[in-house]
């Protein structure tokens, strides 16, 4: 199989107030607005991240995904973290730092879909070495 492109879609119940969210707070543009449908790519990578109204016929009746999750690696958790939760987005999980190398919070996204934002840190050696992994 030869990929070109890489997307991931979501079933919302507002796809044009979905794709303008993820524009307002995390920075990506609006490729297609057609109403029922939004396609928006973030300038720094080559990923598309697509709504469709859940009730659309294109989505042919299917369930919604549950426990959908969009990640972000970022570079100063913090930082959004701050900007997020004082724009008034629901912050699911407070920054917190993980022993495998992250430091991480997420937050309420469109349609109920969660945002992880990610910030790559130093892991702890001590868990890495519990867990039989290099670090």
């Amino acid at each position: 199989m030869k990929v070109e492109q890489v997307a991931a879609a979501y079933a919302v119940e507002d796809a044009s107030g979905a794709g303008g969210w993820v524009a307002e707070h995390l920075g990506f543009e609006v490729l297609v607005d057609l109403g029922w449908y939004a396609s928006t790519r973030h300038p720094d990578v080559a990923v598309t991240v697509d709504f469709v109204d859940r009730g659309h016929h294109t989505w042919q009746g299917r369930p919604a995904v549950s426990g959908a999750m969009l990640a972000l690696v970022v570079d100063a958790v913090d930082e959004h973290h701050s900007r997020l939760a004082g724009a008034g987005v629901e912050v699911l999980t407070a920054p917190r730092t993980e022993p495998w190398g992250q430091r991480r919070c997420q937050v309420s996204g469109p349609g109920g879909l969660v945002v992880e934002l990610v910030q790559p840190v130093a892991p702890d050696p001590e868990w890495m070495a519990a867990q039989g992994l290099p670090g």
